[in-house]
């Protein structure tokens, strides 16, 4: 107790001496100071001690240091409504280089924004610094008394694209910027672990009371910055059961097209969060709902127009949901296979028809479905050669005699390819007698396997064997004797 009184008073006394050296007397300061809401630990009922060790001994080192530090964003905002926080991120006026210099197990990172990963054991803490937003003219008279851009290239200024998309985004600024600029009002929430107090500044406390999701600042001109913030918001409502507000949901369905000017290494990297959130299946339902899932992959929308592809793709993200729930492992790979599976099958048929032999015609409509996903969302490779893997063995599994199944079983990747192929036979796709036999052929031993075989279709042709030649052709052999 008697240290839990000593540490809050220092770090009352850090406070006060952090926010004279953040406002200053200056402008920018003295406009934090009026438009924050400070919301009391009373008022809200998250403790410190719901802060992980890692945060906290970040936040209180750049405290102690005389910095501006904060846990800030989702993690907040999962605290506020009773949720487990999957990580913490911490939001500072120091800069990238000045965090880096207080923490030996750190490490910079990032081009178009440097931010600091620090590690605590098997745990790791985003430091990030204060950002301006992308239309902040920092001043270089007053950088330094605002805590803005110091460190900073003046001449490195935010830039558009003729969409309003940002193309560079790398301007350092003070804690109300910093929440400004960010996309929802529920994670503009900076949470101080020393005072138990949350800055507000966009209303996001009530926001998350009345289970709402709103844009800060013109839902218009925020897509436009950064197309992905649609998705964000969809993904949100899902995984949040929260409803979108009509200004923020309103110009998502006519500015959907500027998705396609994303790169897709962030559309993946966006798509992955998406389906590994737990609310896979809710998230591709309002997804659907408001126009955002054509583009994202080849035809997903003509598939999930179609009874047998919907219900393929719906179960494989349902089971993704409740793996994901119950704290097991999910492969990016498997779930991308199932997902362009019924693509895969649409390109194989007709190359098929088309006089190739079957196993052939499968991976020449494996590498179509593929590099016309890379358009649109690029797979790592990592994931294409998986997916390849899965695809590939699911016509084997209908070869069920002879040595084949045996092989089969002894494949790396089998499992992955035994549990997609379940789900073809649940969707109706196959006959749920095929997935049952394999089930049995895996679990029993060696004798009983036998015993499940199936009978060859045909006797297989036997080749005669050529008998070797005696030395010497026929031309030199000893001519018979006379009659």
């Amino acid at each position: 107790m008697i240290k839990k009184l000593i540490g809050r008073v220092l770090s009352g006394e850090i406070f006060k001496s952090r926010a004279k050296r953040d406002t200053g007397g200056s402008r920018a300061g003295a406009k934090v100071a009026k438009t924050a809401k400070i919301i009391a630990y009373k008022d809200h009922g998250v403790a410190r001690g719901q802060i992980s060790a890692c945060a906290l001994s970040v936040t209180d080192t750049l405290q102690g240091k005389g910095y501006a530090a904060f846990v800030v964003g989702g993690a907040v905002r999962d605290l506020l409504l009773k949720r487990v926080p999957k990580d913490f991120d911490v939001a500072t006026n120091a800069t990238p280089e000045e965090v880096r210099g207080l923490f030996r197990r750190s490490r910079i990172i990032g081009r178009r924004f440097q931010i600091v990963h620090v590690m605590c054991g098997r745990e790791t803490v985003e430091v990030s610094t204060f950002r301006a937003g992308h239309d902040t003219q920092v001043k270089e008279d007053d950088a330094e008394d605002a805590g803005s851009a110091r460190g900073a290239d003046q001449n490195d200024r935010s830039r558009t694209d003729e969409h309003g998309r940002l193309l560079r985004d790398n301007v350092f600024g003070n804690q109300q910027q910093d929440a400004t600029r960010r996309d929802l009002t529920i994670n503009a929430l900076f949470y101080d672990p020393a005072t138990q107090e949350v800055h507000d500044y966009h209303g996001g406390v009530k926001d998350l009371h009345e289970r709402r999701l709103r844009m800060i600042g013109d839902p218009v001109q925020r897509y436009r910055e950064d197309p992905v913030r649609m998705l964000r918001a969809v993904r949100f409502a899902a995984a949040l059961d929260f409803e979108i507000d009509a200004p923020t949901r309103k110009p998502i369905n006519e500015l959907a097209e500027l998705l396609q000017n994303v790169p897709p290494a962030r559309l993946f990297d966006e798509m992955l969060k998406l389906l590994l959130s737990g609310h896979a299946v809710e998230t591709v339902k309002r997804l659907r709902k408001e126009g955002l899932h054509h583009g994202l992959l080849p035809l997903l929308d003509v598939i999930l127009e179609q009874p047998l592809g919907e219900r393929f793709v719906m179960l494989a993200l349902k089971n993704t949901d409740l793996r994901i729930r119950a704290g097991k492992g999910v492969s990016p790979a498997f779930l991308f296979a199932t997902l362009l599976w019924h693509e895969v099958l649409s390109t194989w048929k007709p190359i098929e028809a088309g006089g190739v032999p079957p196993i052939p015609a499968l991976f020449k409509a494996m590498d179509q479905v593929l590099q016309l996903q890379a358009e649109k969302l690029t797979i790592p490779r990592r994931y294409g050669g998986d997916m390849k893997e899965i695809w590939a063995m699911q016509p084997r599994f209908e070869q069920r005699s002879g040595r084949r199944p045996h092989r089969l079983l002894e494949l790396p990747r089998f499992r992955a390819g035994y549990d997609f192929l379940l789900l073809r036979c649940e969707s109706g796709e196959l006959a749920s007698e095929l997935g049952e036999w394999w089930t049995k052929f895996q679990e029993a031993d060696g004798g009983a396997r036998d015993a499940l075989l199936m009978p060859e279709s045909a006797p297989k042709k036997r080749r005669r064997r050529r008998k070797p030649r005696a030395q010497g052709d026929a031309t030199s052999a000893p001519a018979a004797p006379d009659a």
